[in-house]
């Protein structure tokens, strides 16, 4: 089944047209390394359209009252935002995102993975991504941003329910339930918001609130935007990247002490884990203005789609595509995106996975996998619904 496992489908384009017109979603596809790559970073292409064109212009449809919530929680989303308002918010933000500052966060993470294992004593099995990948990077995320532990799996059902607005198909139930999850979620936060405003702390939200570049503040609902964008995307493609590694790891019959004997090698491990069973497979991008790509004429106001599952396995890069190797000497991936989009918290997620991965291969040497894994039925998120493990 294509959600199972989209590679072959991806190796089929490679071989005949890594260029393509995806019916199902009636836009243009590129699926070649050269090209995504390229186009992440084409500043003819944006993540919004609103700024250029009007709903009429391009037959967008309008708001849905229903999904009112879930919508200002986008309106000022870093992903979603173009030049000027994205570089502004995101010089804003980017301070504590760059790598020395997460830098700082290795202990603590060796420490939760340390934890989570201890509380697993008992067990002979578990699903490894409730029980270890979930958990981590949300308890991470949250005391980054200033909000408790133990609020963690809370932040993580509304997170859950949220991003599946992002799928293909969405029903009418879906988007109510994730409009209530968005209201929820900003209820909450514009609560702490308020104390932070009365008593700033040394945390990610109260650096929003304060942030100033000559006189330019962020507001209530930039702050929540961005709070919220930085919890879902905080964790979400970690967990993904974590069972899905974890799962190449395991099948690539390597011994995983190896692979993370070193800290240079723990970073190519991870790196490999991204390229070769990437969390996000397809990322779109609007086009903004007439122009034509690789021969193919497109309007403004069109849709490309930038397949990151399939570039990361693209023969022409990359010896042996379809072969999990920690020590290839051609590493590269476009699994955290390219540009002035390029995920803000890659240094963190990079740390995160190097760290868990490291401390569970560590504590658990006989880790294997106990029944066959299974991805969730949806695209473009790609990651496990469930994989049980044993270590006995």
């Amino acid at each position: 089944m294509f959600f199972q496992n989209p590679y072959p489908f991806y190796a089929q384009q490679h071989a005949s047209h890594p260029t393509f017109f995806w019916e199902e979603y009636g836009h243009w596809c590129f699926s070649d390394f050269r090209s995504v790559s390229a186009l992440l970073r084409d500043k003819r292409l944006g993540r919004e359209i609103l700024h250029v064109a009007t709903r009429e212009e391009i037959g967008l449809p309008t708001p849905k009252p229903h999904t009112v919530d879930f919508d200002l929680t986008e309106q000022y989303s870093l992903l979603n935002l173009e030049p000027p308002a994205h570089t502004r918010l995101r010089t804003l933000v980017n301070r504590a995102f760059v790598s020395r500052q997460v830098e700082q966060l290795r202990p603590r993470i060796r420490q939760l993975a340390h934890d989570t294992i201890d509380g697993l004593e008992g067990e002979d099995s578990v699903d490894l991504i409730k029980a270890f990948a979930a958990p981590i990077p949300a308890i991470v995320i949250a005391e980054m941003i200033g909000l408790p532990a133990e609020a963690a799996p809370l932040l993580l059902q509304w997170s859950n329910r949220m991003v599946t607005m992002y799928m293909y198909g969405v029903t009418h139930e879906t988007e109510i339930d994730a409009n209530q999850a968005a209201a929820d979620f900003t209820a909450y936060l514009r609560e702490a918001i308020a104390d932070r405003r009365k008593a700033p702390r040394e945390d990610l939200l109260s650096h929003m609130l304060t942030s100033d570049r000559n006189g330019d503040v962020l507001s209530d609902d930039e702050v929540m935007s961005t709070a919220i964008l930085l919890l879902n995307a905080g964790h979400e493609a970690t967990v993904h990247t974590t069972g899905n590694g974890v799962k190449s790891i395991l099948e690539s019959g390597l011994n995983p002490a190896a692979l993370f004997a070193t800290p240079e090698q723990a970073e190519k491990t991870v790196e490999e884990c991204l390229r070769f069973d990437a969390p996000l497979h397809l990322f779109t991008r609007y086009v903004l203005a007439d122009t034509e790509i690789e021969g193919i004429s497109l309007r403004k106001g069109d849709v490309v789609g930038l397949m990151l599952g399939a570039a990361n396995r693209d023969p022409a890069r990359f010896a042996d595509a379809n072969r999990f190797d920690p020590f290839r000497t051609d590493g590269a991936n476009v699994s955290f995106g390219a540009g002035i989009h390029f995920c803000i918290g890659a240094p963190l997620a990079r740390i995160e996975l190097q760290e868990a991965m490291g401390v569970l291969f560590e504590r658990l040497p006989k880790l294997r996998i106990v029944e066959p894994p299974r991805y969730g039925n949806v695209y473009h998120f790609h990651g496990l619904e469930k994989l049980m493990v044993g270590w006995r």
